[in-house]
């Protein structure tokens, strides 16, 4: 069945932010298949929802110095890595996360701009999980921050709660939730660095090992830039292991090495996951990742 997508158009009422120092002002605008968002004048980022997509993902993901992109889509070895995403393989059967539509797609059927300008921007979106001739497994809401807190930095706070709309099985996969694709420059392969919380690198040091946040960076026209993700310590199974590859992709990604083969849900059940993305043109030190990710552990 085909439901319209609904944007409201009138914003929550909420207080203004104080601005932090340095902080740059942000404003969103909400379009039928897309949410544009910019900082100090300039495009950061666009959340994209069009309806023949697979799911919603965020792309491009400006570089705070460079102006280039951080992340990339279309690639040849994978061509479903959408820059910035979450989805989910072997549920129910279906394929929410590569393969065509007929397989299954996640469906924005509304977005809800909470705040449109100043420090952060702030949006809510509902998507129903949806696959012809089969039942939907899931619907998600999605709360969504964003914020610009200096000129060299770019924060994405995503907060989404699955509620299963029946019995649910998703088998062990690797191809599960939050996910980024690096654009190749800043890759492993390209130069750049890939690194956990705990100072493992690359591929070969970091696949499968638990750990609070990864971030993969590297260095083009002599600019420095690169893509952090720290997932909350709420998240189930927190810390999660990470399923990582030098070509530049990295998620952490619990359903791959679960201790049953698969992970079941009954109807009614809900599943919430928080991720902090910051998105860096500073060349922040480990313990400055781990430092943000200390504070952010207390935001309830």
């Amino acid at each position: 069945m085909r439901h319209a997508l609904h944007v409201v158009a009138a914003l929550v009422s909420v207080a203004p932010l104080a601005r932090a120092e340095g902080a740059l002002e942000l404003q969103a605008v909400a379009a039928a298949d897309r949410v544009t968002i910019r900082a100090g004048g300039r495009l950061f980022t666009e959340y994209l929802y069009a309806e023949g997509q697979k799911f919603p993902y965020f792309f491009p993901l400006i570089g705070p110095r460079s102006g280039v992109g951080v992340t990339t889509i279309g690639q040849t070895n994978y061509p479903h890595h959408s820059s910035l995403w979450f989805g989910c393989d072997k549920v129910n059967g279906g394929n929410y996360w590569q393969a065509g539509l007929e397989a299954g797609r996640i469906a924005s059927r509304s977005v809800r701009l909470v705040r449109d300008a100043g420090e952060e921007i702030v949006f809510e979106q509902d998507c129903d999980w949806v696959r012809p001739d089969a039942p939907s497994p899931f619907k998600d809401r999605r709360r969504i921050a964003i914020r610009a807190p200096s000129a060299d930095r770019r924060e994405i706070d995503f907060d989404i709660t699955l509620t299963a709309l029946g019995e649910v099985r998703i088998e062990k996969t690797n191809h599960s939730l939050f996910s980024a694709r690096l654009a190749p420059e800043l890759s492993v392969r390209g130069g750049g660095v890939l690194r956990n919380a705990e100072g493992l690198e690359a591929e070969k040091g970091t696949f499968g090992k638990p750990s609070p946040w990864m971030d993969g960076r590297g260095t083009r026209a002599r600019i420095t830039e690169g893509l952090a993700i720290l997932v909350h310590p709420s998240n189930p199974g927190f810390p999660p292991p990470w399923f990582t590859r030098d070509y530049g992709f990295f998620s952490p990604t619990p359903m791959f090495w679960p201790a049953k083969e698969a992970t079941e849900f009954a109807k009614g059940d809900k599943l919430r996951l928080r991720y902090r993305v910051i998105v860096h043109g500073d060349n922040p030190a480990p313990g400055t990742l781990q430092a943000e990710s200390d504070r952010w552990a207390n935001v309830k």
